[in-house]
């Protein structure tokens, strides 16, 4: 489906910041070997030049769908129609049904460019019966816009799993402070024992269950705390007659 005759001029647009800023690239693009023999050679010098200014990578590879995104670690599937065929729309929207329930994020771009061909398209795809939305299809008005929504979708895609990690380790943080200041609070309940003592043991030991379990010997190995100390510990936790008598300050 190229776009003969059609020129692209290098695009000045940048996808955000923010996933460009979380390493050496934002991610990868995938093109299909097959899709991109069907371009226009400006196109794909246009498309080269924009993932470069973008800080993407470009691989050329034998795949079902025509473009590929991983930005983030996820991974994004594109249809991309450059040039849509009033004449043969029966096998894109055949194409697109396959590649469906085989691409969990699926999305497709297509190259609107006159009103013949935007009437094609609303007619063909509820004569095709597409759910809506499953998967999205992008209108645009030239495929030089159309491959910088690919990019911005694939952007945006890559930011929200990046905000649902960054939010899962900062509960993990928070449960791991909260959990550090129980141990803190139950091992200073223990005579003797102070918070510099507390955080000793959690570094070098672990959690209560485990110093419960460990000898006067290992405690002394492998902390800075007094023998006397040590002691208390193996004796409030492993002496019966010890932890079942009554404590008077």
């Amino acid at each position: 489906m190229a776009a003969a005759g059609s020129s692209y001029s290098a695009s000045t647009d940048q996808v955000p910041s923010t996933l460009v800023n979380l390493g050496n690239a934002a991610g990868v693009c995938i093109m299909s070997n097959a899709w991109k023999a069907e371009q226009d050679p400006s196109l794909i010098s246009f498309i080269s030049s924009f993932l470069s200014s973008n800080s993407f990578r470009l691989n050329f590879v034998s795949i079902s769908p025509d473009l590929i995104f991983n930005c983030g670690g996820v991974s994004i599937a594109f249809v991309f129609v450059t040039k849509w065929d009033c004449s043969n729309v029966a096998s894109i929207f055949s194409r697109v049904k396959r590649l469906k329930g085989q691409f969990a994020r699926l999305y497709v771009i297509a190259t609107l460019s006159t009103k013949e061909q935007n009437d094609s398209f609303m007619r063909s795809y509820f004569q095709y019966e597409m759910d809506f939305g499953k998967p999205a299809f992008v209108p645009v008005t030239d495929a030089e816009m159309g491959f910088e929504k690919i990019v911005k979708i694939s952007h945006s895609h890559g930011v929200c799993k990046q905000q649902k990690v960054a939010s899962k380790l900062k509960v993990e943080r928070k449960r791991t402070v909260q959990d550090t200041n129980m141990f803190i609070r139950v091992v200073t309940s223990i005579p003797n024992i102070n918070k510099h003592d507390a955080n000793t043991l959690y570094q070098a030991i672990g959690s209560v269950e485990a110093i419960a379990k460990t000898s006067k010997e290992d405690i002394l190995a492998n902390t800075d705390l007094s023998s006397d100390k040590a002691e208390m510990l193996t004796r409030f936790f492993q002496d019966p007659e010890f932890y079942l008598s009554p404590k008077f300050n």
